[in-house]
């Protein structure tokens, strides 16, 4: 697949390069193509090609949003989806590592406010980038969970493949509504890894009987 990249930072990258790795093809969506960003990147995998956001949109399959919550609104709503998947890996964080919104409504459903004609998937939020980097836990005889929220079925089928190639299972927990535990459960991860030294090599696990 083509995928898009809006934002390349720590998350941004750590997916962009696991999947390019997995054999595919990865456009870096940003307007300043010599950025310093785009150029870190390209110096860690010269495969990541990089064209201004609309373009890339236009020629991707699916497109992942990895910015800092704040910047969402002013992106994306000058932006043409054409109905495509959106993949929502942004968390809404206020001071104190609160939720940004008051916990009234979740992140995912404002990106989908702003990004009108996209099809939201909230996905590769629930953990820091240690993990999306790396998935595999060698010592157990499964697979760490990424849960994923979204208000049609196809885009979610479509992402958990994506997910696949990441090493997660997936777990549907619902609706886009849903976002907002996920968000909380990204404070949780923060809260302890960032702020409390917790070591950030850790996921959590799915186990149905």
């Amino acid at each position: 697949m083509k995928l898009a990249f809006i934002g390349i930072g720590n998350v941004g990258f750590a997916l962009a390069n696991n999947l390019q790795k997995k054999g595919h093809e990865i456009i870096i969506a940003q307007n300043e193509l010599k950025s310093e960003s785009v150029l870190q990147a390209q110096t860690k995998n010269q495969a990541l090609l990089a064209m201004p956001i609309q373009e890339a949109i236009d020629q991707s399959d699916i497109v992942f949003l990895a910015t800092p919550f704040n910047f969402n609104e002013k992106i994306l709503k000058p932006l043409d989806f054409g109905n495509k998947i959106l993949v929502d890996c942004t968390n809404p964080v206020g001071p104190g590592i609160s939720h940004g919104l008051e916990s009234k409504i979740s992140g995912a459903e404002k990106v989908q406010e702003w990004a009108k004609n996209a099809r939201v998937v909230k996905s590769n939020t629930i953990y820091g980038f240690e993990n999306l980097e790396n998935s595999k836990f060698p010592n157990y005889n499964v697979k760490p969970v990424m849960m994923i929220a979204g208000n049609d079925q196809d885009p979610k089928e479509q992402v958990s493949l994506i997910n696949t190639d990441l090493g997660f299972e997936t777990l549907d927990v619902g609706d886009l509504s849903q976002s907002l535990h996920l968000e909380h459960m990204t404070l949780l991860w923060v809260k302890m890894v960032r702020a409390n030294g917790h070591h950030p090599n850790f996921t959590w696990a799915y186990l149905e009987r």
